[in-house]
């Protein structure tokens, strides 16, 4: 849920723009190559090593079932920290291309409707209007479900056996 006020890290998926609590966000990196993993659901790209943490890294476009786009030079990875229960997991999410930071009132958010829109509606924590854009504000939490997780931890596994090879 919302708080008074949060801040949010906006960025760009295929024209349209969405949010993550800027809490969440661990870092933005350079898009670089992955280490695929096989047996992982096809927006798994793969893993990387980051200082040391093997980070899966999720493409929003295939997630979203958005068009698919090549990588551009404005393409990043948002470093994210997501939650279930008691433990915690670093997941990178590829996105086209980082906006901006806004500060955004919890009386400013509307709902997200059922619209059968491309993004499930459980992955929205609400919408909201800066400068006349419509934005979406994703909850990390619930996008990174827990059958997800369990997936990734085994794609953690393998890539660590991976890199130590």
């Amino acid at each position: 849920m919302l708080s008074e006020s949060n801040q949010y890290l906006t960025f760009f998926l295929s024209n349209e723009e969405y949010g993550v609590d800027i809490l969440k966000v661990q870092g933005i990196q350079s898009w670089d190559k992955v280490t695929p993993i096989p047996n992982t659901p096809d927006y798994v790209l793969g893993v990387i090593n980051l200082r040391g943490i093997i980070v899966p890294i999720l493409d929003l476009r295939i997630r979203f079932n958005l068009p698919t786009a090549d990588i551009q030079r404005t393409t990043v990875v948002v470093i994210v920290k997501v939650a279930k229960g008691d433990s915690s997991r670093t997941v990178g999410l590829v996105v086209d291309a980082v906006s901006d930071v806004y500060s955004i009132e919890a009386s400013d958010v509307c709902e997200a409707p059922d619209f059968g829109g491309t993004v499930n509606a459980d992955y929205v924590s609400g919408l909201v209007t800066i400068k006349e854009n419509m934005i979406i504000l994703l909850d990390v939490d619930r996008l990174v479900n827990a059958d997800l997780l369990r997936a990734l931890g085994g794609a953690a596994e393998m890539g660590e056996a991976i890199e130590s090879a």
